[in-house]
Parts: C-alpha cells; structure tokens; sequence
C-alpha cells in the first residue's frame, strides 16, 4: 500500500510542477477590454476580464487559451514560456457596426397620365406629320372616317413592339360589346369616354382601324382594355375637333 502511494505521488509531481497561473491583460485598439471570456480549452477552465481587462487562470505551456465576445473577433493563443514572465498582453480586435455609406436612390419618378398633356402630345404628333407627309392627307380633307383611319394607321406603326399576338378587335365586336357587357356599356361610352351618341359608330370604325388586339376582350383584361379606349377616345376627339363637324356631316 505504502509503494503505490509513492508510486501515484511520483507520477503527479510532473503535473504539480507545471501547473502555473497565467496573469494577462487583454486590450482592443481603444484601451483595455472588460468583460471578455478566457477559456483554457486544454484543461477546461474559464475565466472573465474584470473592468481593467485583468484575468488570472490556471495553465501550463503548450496550453490553448480562447477569447470570447460578441464585440470582439474571437481568437485562439498556444501558450509559451514568454507568456508566464509577467503578465501576458493580449490584444483583440473590434467587430465594428459601423456600415459601410451606401446612396440612396428614391424610385425613379412614373409618368402621370393627364388629359391635357396626351392631348397636347397628339396635336403636335399630327401637326408634324402633316407637315412631313402632306401627301398622305391631300386625299382625307373631306373625309373623316379615312382620316382617322390614317391617323391610327400612322400611331400603329409607332408601337410595332405592341403587335397583338391575337387578331384585332373588329367593329362588329365593339359594336357588340357596348351592347352586351354590363361594364362596357352606352353610359360608359357617352359619359366617361364622352362621345357623342351619333358617333359612336365613327368611333368603332376608329378603334378597328387602330387593331386593338381581340385578348383584351377577356373579363380579366377589362381594365386594360378601358385605358385602350380612353386613350382612343381623346384622340378621336381631337380629330372630331381639329376637323370640324361639317365633314362628320357629310360622310
């Protein structure tokens, strides 16, 4: 019994020899750091940094000491002989919050749709294209329906990328949807799209020519199939207006 006491003494003498403390100090770029987590991962112990960045933990050489914090990068020590001669400075590294400056861009602006401006635009559409192509119309001056027909022709062109992959709205269709539909119906018409009863057959004719593609005939596209027809109707108008009603009369 008496030899294995001093067989078991024997055996820890190394353990007792080399077991030290560590006195360390941990800094960051501003000063000192408190609060920080030290943790031996060798032998399983662990220890904070007091409000100084002071700690004290048991170790031995060849040990591996851990820093923790949520402000702090971790970092990761093997001890060394020079780290026992006094009192071991350590420095970690600061998570900054701080983000990076971004530009802020507001969205960019959408076009507003107003009555004034479309009609404005249209005049000055046709103007032009009267001037640049007389031709076209020395055979229209007395002829309304082939005017708008032109006109709608000449704006058809302008938005090839628009080509409908369905076949356009005839007039025997909008005929008879201002009949049928209980959306599209006579008040719209005179009321919202503000033509004038006797013309609204003009105005069919119109839209034929303008090939409105026949999809938008379906419930779901009702509303697309409106602002097809309100930007219709100000153009007719415009037409109605800048031509005057004796050649209406007339044809």
């Amino acid at each position: 019994m008496h030899n294995f006491t001093f067989l078991f003494l024997f055996l820890c003498v190394p353990f007792i020899q080399n077991a030290q403390t560590l006195n360390g100090k941990v800094y960051d770029a501003k000063g000192t750091a408190k609060n920080i987590k030290v943790y031996n991962d060798t032998q399983k112990q662990l220890t904070v940094t007091n409000d100084e960045g002071d700690f004290s933990i048991s170790a031995t050489v060849n040990d591996t000491l851990l820093f923790q914090s949520i402000f702090y990068h971790p970092k990761a020590i093997v001890l060394k002989d020079f780290h026992f001669e006094g009192i071991a400075v350590f420095e970690l590294k600061e998570i900054l919050t701080e983000l990076d400056e971004v530009e802020i861009k507001s969205d960019i602006e959408q076009p507003v749709f107003t009555e004034e401006t479309y009609n404005a635009e249209l005049k000055n559409f046709l103007k032009e294209d009267i001037k640049n192509n007389p031709h076209l119309y020395k055979h229209t001056s007395g002829n309304i329906l082939a005017l708008l027909s032109l006109v709608g022709k000449l704006l058809k062109k302008k938005d090839k990328y628009r080509t409908p992959i369905y076949q356009p709205i005839t007039y025997t269709q909008m005929d008879s949807l201002f009949e049928k539909s209980s959306f599209f119906n006579k008040q719209l018409i005179t009321q919202n799209l503000k033509i004038p009863y006797d013309k609204k057959n003009l105005f069919y004719d119109f839209c034929e020519a303008k090939e409105i593609s026949s999809e938008l005939l379906k419930d779901e596209n009702k509303m697309q199939l409106l602002e097809e027809l309100v930007l219709n109707s100000q153009l007719f108008l415009i037409l109605l207006e800048q031509y005057g009603e004796k050649n209406v009369i007339k044809n």
